[in-house]
């Protein structure tokens, strides 16, 4: 694993470049790469994926200098664990909704002084080859990036203490599991959701901390490929 390059961009106040795919294809990678984007995003929370099927990715994106994201299916410790000893270095959380939940995240995902992430793959170790075990450890916490997601109405009201979790900085939202929590299921922008979500981002910006949408912009590989297809017809009168 090089440097976490979403994490380089956002030390700079830049916005990292990125590849979303929900479904998997190793040439995507490849042309993630070959372009010069910042990182490649896997989804393991609402598509088919599996730890092997992550590890093959991460070594590709480590090939091909882009840094591997993924939103991991759930938040227990071991399934976290899986995912982030294959090379993962950016990752999601999905419906973090308290301070204990966000507390225990850290907790899985970093070595200490910071948390007590299980020592590991060899895979993370570089296999013995670039540095002790103490200066790997170090140098895989620099270069992790939790970013928890915060999705239902709970989420917001627990909001001020989740933000006092140290290792955090970067908060990722869910406007329609918000919704739905709200009792607007499928209305993602009813203005009682779009006023929370607004709330909580000035809250997320006074603590200085920042949202997903301000440290990276994605290329959302299955919607383009819809409207390629969408204009594809009906240039075609389809």
């Amino acid at each position: 694993m090089g440097g976490n390059k979403v994490i380089e961009r956002m030390r700079r106040g830049e916005k990292a470049l990125g590849l979303s795919l929900s479904f998997y294809a190793d040439e995507l990678i490849e042309v993630a790469g070959r372009m010069g984007l910042d990182y490649v995003n896997f989804d393991g929370q609402h598509s088919p994926t599996s730890p092997e099927t992550i590890d093959r990715f991460c070594r590709m994106c480590d090939g091909w200098g882009v840094t591997p994201s993924m939103r991991v299916p759930d938040q227990i410790p071991s399934n976290i664990l899986n995912y982030i000893d294959r090379g993962i270095q950016v990752i999601t959380v999905p419906d973090v909704e308290s301070k204990e939940q966000a507390e225990a995240l850290v907790q899985a995902c970093f070595f200490a002084p910071i948390g007590r992430r299980s020592f590991t793959s060899p895979r993370i170790m570089r296999y013995g080859l670039e540095g002790d075990a103490g200066t790997r450890m170090r140098d895989t916490n620099e270069n992790m990036l939790v970013m928890p997601q915060i999705e239902n109405i709970t989420a917001y009201n627990n909001l001020d203490e989740i933000l006092t979790v140290p290792g955090l900085e970067v908060f990722a939202g869910g406007p329609n599991d918000l919704a739905q929590s709200m009792g607007h299921p499928g209305e993602p922008n009813h203005p009682d959701c779009l006023k929370v979500t607004k709330e909580g981002t000035a809250k997320i910006h006074a603590a200085g901390k920042l949202r997903s949408d301000d440290v990276t912009v994605e290329f959302k590989a299955t919607e383009s490929i819809q409207d390629a297809i969408a204009a594809l017809l009906q240039a075609n009168g389809r």
